[in-house]
């Protein structure tokens, strides 16, 4: 029973009370380096992080540059080792321990399952074995689903569908994907249950495509996006979460919290 509070105590610190999670992803660096945005994460995370829910990081920018204030859960990203100039960016393993993510005070842990690649099968025998393990703890474990190299894969929703229930079917407490224009509630479906938050993916030219994305996804069982670069390279990036909190959060739709923080069109 134990367990199962520190599960529960752990996630309503990362989704809040609407059950729903503004998720601010910047663990880019660990793979893309000191991108845009995010040269200096101590000054990113001080000034976004009283706009967010949650927050997903490493380990080295969580113990240098957060400053904790008790209020924002901490999804400690715990794979990697590969990065943009190597041979393969899916060839990722677990490079964090839980104990580790235990002492970090972490509310979740974050690991990469890469379906449809070379490395599709130690990623996902790595999640299954880390939701094992994270279980014992209470600590709950989010799965960041990828597919193929294909761009027509990576958008497809039997594709989708397929790396959600693969991650629901080896333990995930919350898995992050991509979002998709047609049969995206097939894919919320397809995870039993498990809450489904979207990933942003590389920066839009359009802020209100961006909040459309949210509202589509929250419309069809969403229950929050995990973003990154649509907000630190933004030129404003505060009322973009805050824009953001109110598609996710209060369901407004997206041409009026656009129109609220970015003016008309």
């Amino acid at each position: 029973m134990s367990e199962l509070f520190g599960k529960k105590n752990r996630l309503s610190r990362i989704f809040n009370e609407s059950g729903k999670s503004i998720m601010l992803a910047l663990d880019h660096g660990m793979a893309l380096g000191p991108m845009h945005g995010i040269e200096r994460p101590g000054e990113v995370l001080k000034k976004l992080t009283p706009y967010t829910d949650s927050i997903m990081l490493n380990k080295g920018i969580l113990r240098n540059c957060y400053i904790p204030d008790g209020h924002v859960g901490i999804v400690l990203r715990i794979s990697g080792a590969a990065t943009i100039v190597g041979e393969d960016l899916t060839r990722e393993s677990i490079t964090t321990t839980v104990t580790e993510a235990l002492r970090l005070s972490a509310d979740a842990v974050a690991t990469s399952i890469y379906v449809g690649t070379p490395n599709e099968h130690s990623t996902i025998r790595e999640l299954s074995l880390l939701c094992d393990e994270c279980e014992t703890y209470g600590l709950p474990v989010l799965a960041v689903t990828a597919i193929g190299k294909d761009r027509e894969m990576k958008t497809d929703p039997r594709y989708l569908a397929l790396a959600v229930r693969v991650a629901a079917e080896m333990g995930a407490d919350i898995i992050k994907t991509y979002y998709c224009d047609e049969n995206f509630e097939k894919v919320v479906e397809a995870s039993a249950g498990v809450p489904i938050v979207i990933a942003g993916g590389p920066k839009m030219d359009s802020v209100l495509d961006v909040l459309k994305i949210a509202e589509n996804a929250v419309r069809a069982g969403a229950l929050g996006v995990d973003m990154g670069r649509n907000v630190w390279q933004h030129e404003k990036p505060v009322e973009m979460l805050l824009a953001l909190k109110e598609v996710v959060n209060e369901g407004i739709n997206a041409e009026e919290a656009y129109a609220k923080y970015f003016g008309r069109k």
